[in-house]
């Protein structure tokens, strides 16, 4: 798999031109209309993941490909695109819209939490946020006003930038079910939440020589100093799934990125995975998806 994408390719893509200075601002952000872009595209759009994060607002036709998903959308639409996750657009009509580009130093230090906690950039979560033309329009000024900042000679331009941003993670949070907004209020969600954080920190797989390590229930209790039994009754307490579902299920989604988005063999994808025969995994992936992996890619 090719690594992600960095800025400097993003902008040699899009615009066929590198920002002076853009290695050294470290908390780097920028924003666009699309119309801009669509008239200075150099380069089409591949299937990775990138460095930087992304906030789509667009309206239109189109399919966006994600992870191992590819959503067909219609009308007007919020997307949240993180840099764990390999993604593109493909547009069937009339796509317009704004979309905003920022590393995650553009938060660390004025972010309330992890941006990385927040439901539209969590891994598995759904990253799309359907609008009424009312709200389309109401985040659209959002981008305006961001647009209009970002040409401006203001010398806190970037703090009013990032408070704007702010504004649309809260917009998009107020979509939400209100049972997603509540923080970890007891032992059990914690330990939930420190053992899927672990448990994303073994992706993206990205060469053939790194290797998913923490595998069963007892490495990651383990790795959290509580007995496996305790991890156990606080994931399925929690989430209403075994810890060994939680594993299986998203290595099955990374071994699906991978057959499909690697040129790979299956015994490379094996071990990334870290099952010590090729056939251990033949037989993983087949339960929990009905294919072989050979076939599962040939599909």
């Amino acid at each position: 798999m090719a690594n992600a994408e960095t800025l400097e390719e993003f902008y040699q893509r899009k615009f066929n031109h590198i920002p002076e200075n853009l290695g050294q601002d470290i908390g780097h952000f920028n924003v666009f209309d699309m119309e801009d872009c669509h008239r200075h595209i150099q380069q089409p759009i591949q299937y990775a993941r990138r460095d930087f994060y992304k906030v789509s607002l667009m309206k239109g036709e189109y399919v966006f490909h994600y992870a191992d998903k590819s959503i067909k959308v219609s009308g007007n639409t919020l997307i949240f695109f993180n840099p764990n996750v390999p993604y593109t657009v493909e547009t069937l009509s009339g796509s317009n819209g704004y979309f905003c580009i920022f590393k995650e130093a553009f938060f660390t230090e004025n972010l309330r939490g992890n941006i990385k906690d927040l439901p539209m950039f969590a891994i598995g979560s759904k990253p799309a946020y359907m609008l009424t033309d009312e709200q389309y329009q109401r985040i659209a000024q959002i981008f305006l006003k961001m647009v209009d900042e970002i040409n401006s000679e203001y010398i806190f331009k970037y703090d009013l930038i990032r408070s704007y941003v702010t504004e649309l993670i809260h917009s998009a949070l107020k979509l939400q079910p209100s049972e997603l907004l509540h923080q970890h209020t007891d032992a059990n969600a914690r330990i939930t939440s420190v053992f899927s954080e672990l448990l994303e920190r073994q992706f993206p797989i990205e060469s053939t020589a790194q290797q998913f390590t923490l595998r069963s229930a007892k490495d990651f209790a383990d790795k959290l100093a509580v007995h496996v039994n305790h991890l156990n009754r606080a994931i399925k307490e929690t989430t209403g799934k075994t810890t060994t579902h939680h594993i299986a299920e998203r290595l099955t989604t990374e071994a699906k990125v991978l057959l499909k988005r690697t040129n790979w063999n299956i015994s490379e994808i094996s071990y990334c995975l870290g099952f010590e025969e090729p056939s251990h995994f033949n037989n993983f992936f087949k339960k929990h998806t009905s294919f072989s992996p050979s076939a599962y890619r040939a599909a």
